[in-house]
């Protein structure tokens, strides 16, 4: 037993390195005099991609959220639970104040169900039936958010609840926020459910269905929107999170404390499609100049107007005495833009099986449209599985 939990605390401690290798951001293109007008007392832009902070204005700012909160909620309900699960209404989750569903006590529903009211109404009752259904208590769950958010690096952030009520230690920040959309959006049933206009559960109680219409705005009158999550409370004031997605590329914004939200979003979305387009920089078996070597993954980018032409590649290669050699993996390129490191790409023997994403990963590879591109987050992960497969083989 005791040897079993040091294995996976060894295997962990590698993930967390092997997020910190790839999972790299450079600095935003400016600061905020120089980005999209706006509102809010707190603001940023991220390329969902490739996990790039296109913009930021007092985005380190610890600050309420108020039902973005949800956001968080929902992702770490879809990793932990089972969607097909029928969750029981408490007493705890019934008539909790604030939006809510009006579920009935003992009431069952599905915690697919329930991340549809969750995300599309906020149902205040739904985050707490989630989150004692999905951590055993309201302060499991929000022990596992707390961890997500520290594995994220979300270094401005604490939870004490899972529906985002004020509290003076729930906090969060716009650029904290901003990655934990991207990675999120990663997921292909969360992309799904805060895309949905409009959704239907059945009522065990009625005669009728249940039918939850999507709060953001954004939907019907931005081209391309596709998500991702309202929020007000008294002390938070409107709070928004929206992501679009134009020619293959899917870019989200938040603002915290925004009294004209959705003018602005709108209006910092058109800012990072218009200056921040993708570009492709390596492609998935690429043959390595001079080398036996060929790359594990594509890497695509988020780059400003000619940053592309001040990109550096750095190949650096392993030991022979590394633990993965005998995998295949040769090493890395290093991506380097202004001499601040934007990612890593694996490199392989070639000849060698290069590692597979995962089906979850390659639906939403597909769904990027015709780039068939591959994130920051992608890349990191397909490392993190063949090292996964290495100790256990």
């Amino acid at each position: 037993m005791k040897m079993r939990w040091m294995k996976r605390k060894r295997l962990f401690s590698t993930f967390i390195a092997i997020c910190c290798l790839f999972c790299v951001m450079v600095p935003v293109y400016g600061d905020h005099e120089g980005g999209p007008p706006n509102h809010a007392q707190s603001a940023a832009l991220i390329d969902v991609t490739s996990g790039r902070l296109l913009y930021s204005k007092n985005g380190d700012e610890r600050m309420r959220i108020a039902s973005l909160t949800k956001i968080m909620t929902a992702i770490v309900a879809i990793e932990h639970g089972k969607l097909d699960d029928q969750v029981t209404v408490s007493k705890n989750a019934f008539a909790k104040e604030g939006s809510s569903l009006f579920l009935k006590l003992g009431e069952e529903m599905t915690l697919e169900n329930l991340l549809y009211g969750l995300m599309l109404r906020s149902g205040n009752d739904a985050a707490t039936a989630v989150a004692e259904h999905v951590g055993g208590t309201e302060e499991g769950f929000v022990m596992l958010m707390n961890e997500k958010a520290q594995e994220l690096g979300m270094s401005n952030s604490h939870f004490m609840n899972p529906h985002g009520l004020d509290h003076d230690e729930h906090y969060s920040s716009a650029n904290d926020v901003a990655v934990l959309t991207a990675y999120a959006l990663q997921n292909p049933v969360f992309s799904e459910i805060v895309k949905t206009p409009t959704k239907k559960a059945p009522n065990p109680n009625e005669s009728w269905d249940y039918k939850w219409d999507n709060k953001n705005k954004m939907l019907r009158f931005y081209e391309g929107a596709d998500g991702v999550k309202t929020g007000y409370t008294k002390k938070a004031f409107r709070c928004l999170v929206s992501s679009a997605t134009r020619d293959g590329q899917q870019i989200a914004a938040v603002t915290l404390n925004d009294g004209n939200d959705w003018n602005d979003h709108s209006t910092m979305l058109d800012y990072g499609f218009a200056h921040f387009p993708l570009k492709q920089v390596t492609e998935k078996g690429q043959k390595i100049q001079g080398h036996t070597l060929v790359t594990g993954s594509t890497f695509i980018y988020a780059f400003a107007h000619d940053e592309d032409a001040r990109l550096v590649k750095r190949l650096v290669l392993h030991k022979p005495t590394a633990p993965d050699f005998s995998f295949g993996l040769r090493g890395h390129i290093e991506l380097l833009l202004d001499n601040v490191t934007i990612g890593k790409v694996p490199v392989y023997e070639e000849g060698s099986k290069l590692p597979e994403p995962s089906a979850a990963l390659q639906k939403t590879t597909n769904t990027m449209g015709s780039i068939g591109s591959r994130s920051l987050w992608q890349s990191a992960g397909e490392v993190i599985r063949h090292l996964f497969r290495a100790n256990h083989n």
